[in-house]
């Protein structure tokens, strides 16, 4: 089943969405943006679709409205949006419940939650990327299923209690992940040191991570509680107290976990 599908949102969710939906078979008709500009950077990617920065699609030809925005707008963007009879409304967020699209005009609401880091630029290969699912109709859900099942294999339905969960360990698995490294980053450049020492021990341990659990792959003065060890990387790390801090806190946890 091929579907006609309207993109609301211009940044990195919809940069790689929009032209894997229309590689996969869909037809994209219109991306909307309130900056126009942005919008356009999409289209141009794209076989056939209008851009905009009008919220009143209610002579839209699309079946299904994609809220591709950041969190705080999705409320408000769901309000504001005019959108024709029998349309189904879905935003993409892990954080946020279904029940904002309450009070939106759409008939159907649901759930399409790509769980992956997307940057713009940088190309996503969407079947490698699990989709969470979720509606309170059971013929708008079948429907996102075939929509999700076009993209990648890896589809989940997912009530809005556990994709917080989910979104929650995601945090930590993704997003305090690549912190950790800037920080490493930022320390390995403040000594002078050229940071691509550490990449291959990054790849490792994560590829190790995931091939025996992370419980079993630690390492480290922490597990080992290496004491001596942790009081010294404390001091080097006094000249940042925040750091100094984080570290604690993170070794201290590793030994009582």
């Amino acid at each position: 089943m091929k579907f006609k599908i309207a993109i609301l949102g211009a940044g990195n969710v919809a940069w790689n969405l929009a032209p894997a939906l229309e590689d996969a078979g869909h037809e994209i008709t219109e991306v909307y943006s309130r900056d126009i500009r942005k919008a356009k950077e999409i289209t141009e990617r794209l076989y056939a679709t209008d851009p905009t920065d009008d919220l009143d699609f209610s002579e839209s030809k699309a079946q299904i409205f994609i809220l591709a925005i950041k969190d705080s707008a999705i409320s408000e963007v769901a309000d504001e949006v005019i959108l024709p009879e029998g349309s189904i409304l879905v935003h993409t967020s892990g954080a946020v419940p279904l029940d904002i699209l309450g009070y939106s005009s759409a008939s159907y609401t649901g759930i399409f939650y790509p769980l992956q880091s997307f940057t713009k630029g940088k190309k996503m290969e969407m079947d490698e990327v699990p989709f969470l699912l979720e509606s309170e109709d059971e013929e708008t859900l079948q429907k996102l299923k075939k929509l999700a099942k076009s993209l990648s294999p890896m589809i989940y339905t997912v009530r809005s209690k556990d994709r917080k969960a989910i979104h929650v360990a995601a945090v930590f698995a993704s997003n305090f992940t690549n912190h950790m490294i800037r920080i490493a980053e930022e320390i390995m450049r403040r000594q002078g040191l050229d940071f691509e020492m550490l990449k291959p021990l990054i790849i490792e341990t994560i590829s190790k991570s995931l091939q025996l659990g992370a419980k079993k792959a630690q390492t480290g003065p922490a597990i080992r509680e290496d004491y001596e060890t942790l009081e010294d990387h404390h001091r080097f790390l006094n000249y940042n107290e925040e750091l100094a801090e984080i570290y604690r806190l993170i070794s201290q946890d590793i030994i009582d976990s």
